[in-house]
């Protein structure tokens, strides 16, 4: 059985994640087939990058980011025990950045920080000509999607939102039978991020394992600074887990494109009771008034006629799960329940076990590098999503998931906002590509990914 580093020693020259490549972006050539990356943000997400990043033969670690001197440590141990060669580190405030931004032979990044850093990140790395690897979301203001799309477009240098999910199993087997047309002309979709983070929103790192109150200041990792926009925005704020797989089953920004948007928020119930069944009614944050609802729907309409339903829900208990459902003219598949029905070819009235054609649609990539992947986290996704990223980065081309992906994806944020402060009026999406959409081709996951 070949490992995974093994794998990738041996494939680092092979052609990578190749996308259509508009004719108006250009980007400089890397100087070898070695590339130097930087980390901006080595909290649990950085540091899982890193791990994958230290398994390839053709990536050199050369910066390290992080106000968090724990972390930095943490990572240096990794780099030390895998043999690597001590990064220069960076950290000293939060503008330090730049500093890293500066370093001339860095021929890439990878910002995973939290999200209010993301845009101004991103966009302090591609006018420094550093191709750029961002974390979801990918920004937080639609002035923010803007800037991202004028500054690639500015600077010619390229971005990729490193959206995982793009590059699940099952989300790759139903794209391949969309674009097989397995399921007909595609009508309706759902999916979202349904997931119970009450025990990472409020976590102090004292009490028991998830039943932690406090954040902000008193937080640990993500409570430190996710909560505080469930205290102030009231808004999908977390999309692109669930939109990004069927942007890509839509070929939004690629002959397809988002129109308009509704938005619909629950009362917030969810993170107040979680503080009062363990801190007590009488704990300073039970007396807090978190603005963002517990569920969060949106409806979004696209110029080709589907509809698709975004689904926000981390505040409740539930099982985690990304919702999603792919309705076409001739059947349909949906996660929940794992099944499928195909008309014409299931039983009438009788959902398919899924599983069935999940395995008979199974994705080339997965076929060839499944075993690969396995342990590269994520179940395997990222895997795929660095390699597509390292391989973009040295061919110098548009990455599959590129700054129009994000700019469109991310501006769920700001739109859900505004149409739940106006009762659910209509928002309409900006179209980032300046009229391009129509011309842009689909992108080949079939033939262009590896």
């Amino acid at each position: 059985m070949k490992t995974r580093r093994t794998f990738i020693q041996k494939t680092a020259l092979a052609s990578a994640a190749v996308s259509v490549v508009p004719n108006f972006i250009f980007g400089k050539p890397a100087a070898n087939d070695k590339i130097n990356i930087g980390i901006i943000g080595v909290g649990l997400r950085g540091t899982n990058h890193l791990n994958n990043l230290l398994l390839r033969e053709d990536v050199h670690i050369m910066a390290i980011c992080d106000i968090d001197q724990e972390r930095i440590f943490l990572n240096l141990d990794l780099m030390d025990k895998a043999g690597k060669k001590k990064p220069e580190v960076f950290g000293k405030d939060e503008l330090d950045y730049k500093n890293l931004l500066e370093i001339k032979e860095l021929d890439a990044v990878i910002i995973a920080t939290p999200w209010l850093w993301h845009a101004r990140m991103a966009k302090d790395a591609m006018l420094a000509g550093k191709y750029t690897g961002l974390e979801v979301s990918a920004a937080n203001t639609m002035e923010e999607c803007w800037d991202l799309v004028n500054t690639h477009e500015q600077t010619g240098t390229h971005l990729m939102i490193l959206e995982n999910v793009n590059y699940r199993r099952d989300v790759l087997a139903v794209l391949n039978m969309v674009r097989q047309n397995v399921l007909g002309e595609m009508m309706h979709f759902r999916c979202g991020y349904q997931h119970d983070l009450r025990f990472v929103k409020l976590n102090d790192g004292k009490s028991a394992y998830g039943k932690g109150v406090e954040f902000g200041e008193k937080g640990i990792s993500e409570s430190k600074w996710r909560t505080q926009h469930s205290l102030l925005r009231n808004a999908d704020v977390y999309p692109t887990h669930g939109l990004g797989p069927i942007a890509a089953m839509t070929n939004i920004n690629r002959g397809n494109r988002f129109l308009s948007m509704t938005s619909h928020a629950t009362k917030s119930r969810g993170l107040h009771n979680y503080i009062v069944e363990n801190g007590g009614a009488d704990h300073p944050n039970a007396k807090l008034n978190f603005k963002m609802g517990d569920i969060i729907t949106s409806t979004i309409e696209t110029a080709m006629g589907e509809t698709i339903i975004v689904t926000h829900d981390t505040s409740l208990p539930r099982p985690y799960s990304l919702g999603f459902r792919a309705q076409g003219a001739k059947g349909l598949w949906e996660v929940d329940g794992n099944r499928m029905y195909v008309e014409g070819v299931s039983e009438p009235n009788q959902w398919d076990d899924a599983d069935l054609w999940l395995k008979k649609y199974e994705h080339p990539l997965w076929v060839k590098y499944g075993e690969q992947a396995a342990g590269a986290g994520h179940n395997g996704m990222d895997f795929f999503v660095i390699h597509a990223f390292v391989e973009s980065v040295k061919q110098q081309i548009a990455p599959p998931l590129d700054v129009y992906d994000a700019a469109a994806w991310s501006a769920v944020t700001p739109l859900s906002e505004l149409s739940i402060e106006n009762n659910g009026e209509p928002q309409d999406f900006p179209d980032f590509t300046r009229g391009l959409w129509v011309k842009r081709k689909p992108y080949n996951w079939i033939k262009d990914t590896f």
